[in-house]
């Protein structure tokens, strides 16, 4: 058999599924649940990481898909060490949102991959602190914790 079309590697499966899904998220209406459900079907596809980021940064996003995404977030942190930098400052942007509140709970809980950057750790010590949202100074001190316990063993947080 002569195939001329070279066999897809998985990196560039995982891209191309990256770009069908994201297509297919721009197209939908603002408050589609079809939304959330693309993000978890882009979970662990580390070519989506940056819309990810872009996913949870927007104020105007859907919120479960923003929530979605910052559950992605904390599950897999980006690798590359600017894109992990943006993803945490899209967590801190994303629990700077006043108006919603599980999204705040979400962001505050994804944070412990990025407690390298001092202003998300002064972020989380702040939150966990005096933030009015009972379920969101809790979701700070999950993250705190789970910072401590990823830096005892080396996985990653600070």
């Amino acid at each position: 058999m002569n195939d001329t079309h070279p066999p897809t590697t998985a990196a560039a499966a995982a891209a191309e599924a990256a770009e069908r899904l994201i297509a297919e998220y721009r197209a939908l209406p603002p408050d589609s649940d079809r939304k959330r459900e693309i993000i978890t079907e882009l979970d662990a596809n580390a070519q989506a990481l940056p819309f990810l980021v872009s996913v949870v940064a927007d104020p105007r996003e859907y919120d479960l898909a923003r929530v979605e995404g910052a559950t992605v977030l904390r599950l897999w942190p980006p690798a590359d060490p600017a894109l992990r930098h943006r993803a945490g400052r899209a967590l801190l942007t994303a629990l700077r949102d006043p108006a919603e509140d599980l999204v705040r709970q979400y962001a505050a809980m994804s944070l412990a991959p990025y407690t390298a950057d001092p202003a998300v750790t002064a972020a989380l010590d702040a939150i966990a602190r005096a933030d009015e949202d009972p379920l969101v100074r809790d979701s700070a001190r999950f993250s705190i914790e789970e910072a401590a316990r990823l830096h005892l063993t080396g996985a990653g947080g600070r």
